[in-house]
């Protein structure tokens, strides 16, 4: 069974590569966001239990902010995807960060992990590579 996907991304063809990325390993994605409104938006209409969220979007910083609403409105597994991972402070409940670029194999590696975690069978994978887990 498939997870739903939300990719939260404001380069737009690194978004498209993620989606079809995801897609091959067999998960649904349920929109791509460039910003704070339009990821609400999308997980209003279509809650992800898996969240890729990038830090700095065309609104800003927001990616933390993201993070938690979908956290604590869908319980979405939230994985951050950033090029400046010190930049996030505190976590808010997501899983882990990933450092930009990842390639095909960390990302399919760490949304399988984390629809794991989702299905509460996190005990049962390894820690995906590239991949800083929060505890």
């Amino acid at each position: 069974m498939s997870s739903s996907v939300l990719i939260v991304e404001d380069e737009f063809f690194v978004a498209l590569e993620m989606e079809h990325v995801l897609h091959e390993a067999g998960f649904k994605t349920v929109g791509i966001a460039a910003d704070l409104e339009t990821a609400l938006a999308i997980a209003q209409n279509a809650p992800p239990e898996i969240a890729f969220v990038d830090v700095n979007l065309k609104d800003g910083p927001t990616g933390p902010v993201i993070a938690q609403r979908l956290r604590e409105l869908y319980s979405s597994v939230i994985i951050f995807v950033t090029a400046n991972p010190r930049m996030i402070d505190a976590p808010s409940g997501a899983l882990g960060v990933m450092e930009k670029p990842c390639d095909e194999t960390a990302l399919q590696t760490a949304a399988r992990y984390a629809q794991m975690v989702r299905r509460g069978l996190d005990a049962q994978v390894d820690q995906p590579p590239r991949m800083m887990l929060y505890s």
